[in-house]
């Protein structure tokens, strides 16, 4: 559907009401549900397949008594604090360990999931001047942030609901099973809700959706302080959202009335944004953006450099959450590899004795972090991909720069970055386990360990420059890597996956140092690999024609 065929079906959608705010709300809804006709079914079958492995997972290992007691360690202590509350722990079983465990990561793709919808239908909009074309038809002030958030409303009731189905098909209530999955959609509302906001405050989508994705960091490390200073929760949990999903309590003592604070928070985060709106121009923020200089400094003039200057604060922001990230993850070692009754299979996991469960355990966290990397270099080539589509590339390549030197200063810039942030992920994780089990040795392995992950990191970046020079509209399927990546990394060792079907990873290949030898013919490899990758990218990229939206 065009801008024009919205401005046509607007007057109908409106009816009699000219003067209305909400005038035109279905008709954007319909537009905005076929713009997302790939990317929500996309969004709602990976985190439903992802619970499905989860299940899977975790039902193998919990079958004795052993497994559980195992398990139940995940639920208690400092590292069951950053998951959860803990709820269950003391009869473990496979629904209550991935509700009580895994829920944070269905939380935070909940919430994502929205963030990144609503900041996409309203704030994207607005930045592309596409929002000020519809605008001139009958189109209420209030009608795209209406339409917005009724689309996060009712991908996030499917999520709920086909969530509560997967809990079903495999056997557990479901009740709880629907309670588990309306916990996870309150979530998502909550920070569609926060968004609406943060898409008043400026003029730009990444930025709205940056301000909105650090309160949800911010209310995970609320409610993992607060749960760490009281079993269950201390009173400092309930200050967070996230908390409030927790505290539902499905397949414990199941609860539903903590899911009205936020249906509260989200529906008074709307409500601010419904009226911040009023405050603002079209395409304006209610923070000024500051004014630029009458000349760009010498250093900008280059290609390599104005990638820098775009790519600067996402590489910042990554940087330091993973950094912190592997301080508080390393600094866990001796908790989690503690070997008092700890089962075969956690031996088996962690490398095949007691004498390699720390190693074991570091392995699993490095693999974990080029995972996540994985994600930054991906959302760089994003990043590109939408400089060409909001039509900003052209006019740079109107200039003598040509297609190359534009595109490979962007991948330049991230595999730069990329080895920078995995230098300084490994210093902070070796601290942490160093600071965690008295040796100091673990500050240089580490971060040879991290550094090792590179070339594999490096091939996902070549499979999204891939992807971007030859078909960009496919680029999106390199999240299938990714995402393959990380669940054989965390769960190949215990559903016995084939070797053969763990090396379509390209982490797989490095292993898991510190407790496997760095093998550096096979980084050798992989490091050919990806510039073949991106030079295949590039070479695409200079024969197809520019796209935009």
């Amino acid at each position: 559907m065009t801008v024009t065929a919205v401005r046509q079906q607007a007057p109908a959608a409106a009816g009699h009401v000219h003067g209305s705010t909400l005038a035109g709300t279905g008709t954007l809804i319909r537009f905005g549900l076929r713009r997302d006709r790939f990317k929500l079914p996309a969004w709602l079958l990976g985190i439903t397949v992802l619970l499905s492995l989860f299940l899977s997972a975790v039902s193998e290992n919990t079958k004795t008594e052993e497994q559980r007691q195992d398990l139940s360690r995940f639920m208690e202590g400092a590292l069951g604090a950053l998951f959860g509350p803990g709820y269950g722990r003391d009869d473990v079983t496979a629904e209550r360990y991935v509700v009580g465990v895994y829920g944070l990561f269905f939380f935070v793709l909940a919430a994502l999931m929205s963030l990144q919808l609503v900041a996409r239908h309203t704030r994207a909009e607005e930045q592309s001047g596409r929002a000020e074309l519809v605008r001139a038809g009958v189109v209420g002030r209030h009608a795209q942030l209406a339409a917005a958030l009724t689309i996060a409303a009712g991908a996030n009731v499917a999520l709920a609901l086909t969530l509560s189905g997967v809990m079903a098909a495999n056997g557990y209530a479901g009740a709880d099973g629907l309670l588990f999955g309306a916990g996870i959609a309150a979530v998502g509302m909550v920070f569609a809700g926060i968004t609406a906001l943060t898409v008043q405050v400026t003029e730009y989508a990444r930025t709205a959706t940056g301000i909105a994705g650090a309160a949800l960091g911010a209310a995970w490390a609320v409610r993992a302080v607060g749960d760490m200073m009281r079993e269950h929760g201390s009173p400092l949990s309930w200050f967070s959202p996230l908390a409030w999903s927790n505290q539902t309590r499905p397949y414990a003592d199941g609860r539903w009335w903590p899911l009205l604070l936020s249906l509260g928070l989200a529906a008074a985060a709307a409500a601010t944004g419904f009226a911040l709106s009023t405050r603002r121009d079209v395409g304006a923020g209610l923070a000024a953006a500051r004014p630029g200089a009458p000349v760009a400094a010498p250093w900008l003039r280059s290609p390599l450099a104005a990638a820098f200057r775009l790519q600067r604060a996402s590489l910042i922001w990554w940087t330091a959450a993973l950094a912190a990230f592997g301080f508080i993850f390393g600094g866990l070692a001796d908790q989690v590899a503690d070997p008092e009754n700890i089962s075969e299979d956690r031996i088996e996991m962690f490398g095949g004795s007691l004498d390699t469960l720390v190693d074991g355990y570091l392995g699993m966290i490095t693999l974990l972090t080029a995972a996540l990397a994985g994600i930054m270099v991906f959302l760089g080539v994003q990043a590109v991909r939408a400089e060409e589509t909001t039509g900003r590339a052209e006019p740079m390549l109107a200039t003598a720069i040509s297609r190359g030197a534009w595109f490979g200063s962007y991948l330049a810039v991230v595999s730069i970055g990329l080895v920078v942030l995995l230098t300084l992920v490994g210093l902070t994780t070796g601290v942490g386990a160093a600071l965690s089990v008295g040796d100091g040795s673990y500050v240089w392995q580490m971060t040879t360990s991290h550094l090792a992950h590179a070339p594999g990191v490096l091939v996902l970046l070549g499979i999204a420059a891939l992807l971007f020079g030859v078909l960009p509209k496919l680029i999106g399927t390199t999240w299938v890597a990714i995402g393959y990546g990380l669940f054989v990394g965390l769960f190949g060792t215990i559903m016995d996956m084939s070797q053969s079907a763990r090396n379509l990873s390209p982490l797989e290949h490095t292993g898991q140092p510190p407790l496997d030898s760095v093998s550096w013919s096979t980084v050798l490899v992989l490091l050919v690999v990806a510039v073949v990758l991106m030079g295949a990218g590039l070479a695409g990229f200079r024969h197809r024609d520019l796209e935009t939206k």
